[in-house]
């Protein structure tokens, strides 16, 4: 009876530790969640980039149109 419990506890062990991810199964988990992070910094990145630019082309618009409006304003003065 003792050899019996001790092979079903031991078979159950085995049972326990199979149903578990493999090492090669934690690292591919592993790595996925790397790439993820990676692709989402990236984009971030991008984002921030493109917000950048869209922030520098607006404080750059004013300056061109009122130096637009200037020169309409000097030509609309003279008259020939």
């Amino acid at each position: 009876m003792k050899k019996v419990l001790s092979l079903l506890v031991v078979a159950g062990m085995f049972a326990i530790t199979s149903c578990g991810p493999s090492a090669e199964e934690k690292a591919a988990a592993e790595k996925a969640v790397a790439d993820s992070m990676a692709a989402a910094e990236a984009q971030m990145k991008a984002a921030e980039e493109a917000a950048m630019a869209a922030a520098a082309a607006a404080s750059a618009m004013p300056d061109s149109a009122a130096t637009a409006d200037t020169s309409a304003a000097g030509h609309e003065g003279h008259s020939h």
